[in-house]
């Protein structure tokens, strides 16, 4: 009987011991995936950082600041926090023409850039809650499907 129970033991410890990740099956371990415990507007921001550092940091810096008159600052921003809509579109279409952000005057070109819906509401979810800017309310892809140019 102690024989059995070493070896239950000892086959028990083995097999815990020996547990990989194994993701490809669909299978993860806590901690491995931040998504698992995030909400979906936390999941959203945490894509849209990696959309914000492929297609606009160049422009309006990894801080969100800007540079000087030619791009505006996304940090603080009065138009992209009180301008829902037209920042969807800007980000959605490009965009051409004079804006004011904090009481400067920006006139330059922001070209459309190809975003899916998703990650146009990904990209608007990280900026609205990033560098002190927060939205309670998430941008969604069909908020931004209903955005026409």
């Amino acid at each position: 009987m102690k024989t059995i129970l070493s070896i239950f033991a000892l086959t028990f410890t083995v097999l815990s011991c020996n547990q990989k990740n194994t993701k490809d099956k669909g299978q993860l371990t806590i901690g491995q995936n931040k998504e698992i415990m995030q909400t979906p507007l936390e999941q959203s921001i945490t894509r849209g950082k990696e959309v914000y550092n492929d297609f606009c940091k160049q422009c309006h810096r990894p801080k969100g600041n800007g540079i000087g008159r030619s791009y505006p600052p996304l940090a603080g921003s009065n138009w992209l926090t009180e301008k829902r809509t037209e920042s969807i579109h800007a980000v959605k279409y490009g965009l051409k023409g004079e804006i004011e952000v904090n009481g400067e005057k920006f006139n330059n070109i922001m070209a459309p850039m190809g975003l899916s819906n998703k990650e146009v509401a990904d990209v608007m979810n990280y900026t609205m809650n990033t560098w002190g800017n927060t939205q309670d309310k998430i941008v969604t892809e069909e908020e931004v499907a209903a955005v026409e140019k």
